[in-house]
């Protein structure tokens, strides 16, 4: 061994002992009582109102369970999964062209489709379904044809429904079509793209990033906005589920049968808006 070596071994300090070392703090998590006191109240109350509603007899789960997947009831749920789906069709699409009109550089179309927003936006849709009802009285006759034969009920909830929903789609398409930067139409255009082609190929997909949750909440809006066609005995779930309690005067059972569909439909559409949302979340933060 060299004496450098036995130098330095010499000089070196001792051992520290381990009880002499510093102990690192220990993190504790801070308690939240607060937090856990709260939830478990909150479960508390929502199992002792489900336990209500399971033992309240007044539900008479027996009577939903023979009148759920009864024909009566199935009719008017095909009926108004028609009727929100036409309805959500065309509404898009006269919307669009609304949009469109609005965004337009001709003042005429600007004036027109901002007149058309504001005016059904601004009437209720009942009254609305009433108007068009009793379109009768202002019109006996449309082209030699008398109208109450040519504008059945069903005919008039689909008018009504789509000129009322062609308002608020045509905001909801212009909001995405604006969400789009101007540097894409400005590059596209530079590439030679026609007007209608950049519009299609280029803003319509990125605007649906904008347009899809927006039209989500809608379509699950009409859905349940159907109901209001009952008043124009529109024979949909809820007008179904009417006629069986007006003889059976089993009303609550048969209100429920339509509460359930309804938040089964919901919950499938839900679940199609997330899918959808995804798709066209694709290589953005959204997607994750």
């Amino acid at each position: 061994m060299s004496s450098d070596t036995l130098a330095k071994a010499a000089t070196a300090p001792p051992p520290r002992d381990p009880a002499d070392l510093p102990v690192e703090p220990r993190i504790v998590p801070r308690r939240r009582v607060g937090q856990w006191t709260a939830a478990a109240a909150v479960l508390v109350l929502l199992a002792l109102a489900a336990d209500s509603v399971v033992r309240n007899e007044a539900f008479q789960w027996g009577v939903v369970a023979d009148y759920f997947t009864s024909a009566s009831v199935l009719r008017g749920l095909g009926l108004t999964l028609w009727l929100t789906a036409v309805v959500m069709v065309l509404g898009f699409a006269l919307g669009t062209l609304l949009a469109l009109g609005r965004l337009s550089a001709n003042p005429v179309l600007r004036a027109v489709s901002w007149g058309y927003i504001w005016f059904f936006r601004s009437m209720p849709i009942l009254v609305q379904l009433l108007f068009w009802f009793n379109i009768g009285a202002l019109y006996p006759q449309v082209f030699g044809v008398r109208t109450v034969d040519l504008l059945g009920p069903v005919t008039i909830a689909v008018i009504g429904l789509t000129l009322h929903e062609a308002a608020y789609a045509a905001e909801v398409v212009r909001g995405g079509l604006l969400s789009v930067d101007r540097g894409q139409t400005e590059a596209a255009q530079s590439l030679g793209l026609g007007r209608w082609r950049r519009l299609r190929r280029i803003v319509l997909p990125q605007a649906m990033r904008s347009i899809v949750p927006p039209a989500g909440n809608m379509l699950i809006g009409t859905l349940k906005g159907t109901s209001i066609v009952s008043v124009i005995a529109v024979q949909d779930l809820l007008y179904s589920v009417q006629l069986v309690y007006h003889r059976t005067y089993q009303v609550i059972p048969l209100l429920m049968v339509a509460t359930l569909w309804y938040v089964v439909v919901t919950s499938a559409l839900s679940v199609g808006q997330y899918y959808v949302e995804r798709y066209y979340a694709r290589g953005s933060e959204r997607a994750r």
